[in-house]
């Protein structure tokens, strides 16, 4: 009987071993590319004002325009700040980007049914709003992840607090609660009541529908509520990291 033979593999040719080794060194030059260009973006961003964001280029074809207007933290009234925490993250100074109980809290009421909601916090909105685009999916919900793990390590609540209030769109073509003082009431973000900030924190979520001055319905009455809850902020000390 004769001995069975058996065939080696043909070894890869020389060419797609290279082709791969290529690829593969430029995939890791091109993410430490970004980790660098990252951070150092996010870095500068500690100390310079963002000069303009994505969402705000989104105005430019539609005749709207940008009005914005920096304010450091200092220059803004202090309900206003207290405001989007009664709004949007009353865990705003205990967590580290990302309030993983309105996360589960969020995930509870979504399978139950009705309207979805979400349980981003101020440090995550911050990062969408200045480093990315608006709207969803993994890719940019991961991005987001990473640039909030960056700006709560290397800026720090008070600054994140600055940069939000001064990029969130606050009206059509409006951005900033400065701008949107204006807008609506007539005078700076130093000079803001407590009914005023928290109209304005009221727009946050839907500043392209809502209207900040003298909203009615479901603005009006969120509106109301965002004003007793700046007492409860100001009271419990839960705006205590940006002092």
């Amino acid at each position: 009987m004769a001995a069975r033979t058996t065939q080696r593999p043909r070894p890869k040719p020389a060419a797609t071993r290279g082709w791969g080794r290529r690829l593969t060194g430029w995939a890791i030059r091109g993410v430490l590319g970004f980790v660098i260009v990252s951070v150092l973006w996010v870095l500068i961003l500690r100390f310079v004002p963002p000069p303009i964001t994505l969402t705000m280029l989104g105005d430019v074809p539609t005749g709207h325009g940008i009005t914005k207007s920096w304010r450091p933290l200092s220059a803004i009234d202090p309900d206003m700040p207290r405001a989007v925490i009664a709004a949007e993250d009353s865990r705003f100074c205990a967590h580290n980007g990302f309030d993983y109980i309105a996360i589960a809290n969020a995930a509870r009421r979504n399978a139950e049914g009705g309207r979805i909601r979400g349980g981003s916090t101020i440090s995550q909105q911050t990062a969408k709003n200045v480093f990315l685009w608006q709207g969803g999916g993994y890719f940019r919900k991961a991005m987001e992840a990473y640039f909030t793990v960056l700006i709560e390590a290397m800026w720090g609540k008070r600054r994140i607090m600055e940069v939000y209030l001064n990029v969130a769109e606050t009206g059509i073509g409006t951005y900033g609660v400065e701008a949107g003082a204006r807008r609506y009431f007539k005078h700076g973000a130093a000079k803001l009541s407590g009914r005023e900030a928290a109209q304005i924190a009221a727009v946050l979520p839907l500043p392209k529908k809502r209207a900040g001055i003298a909203p009615t319905g479901f603005t009006g009455r969120y509106a109301r509520t965002i004003e007793r809850r700046i007492g409860i902020v100001r009271r419990e000390g839960l705006d205590g990291c940006l002092k």
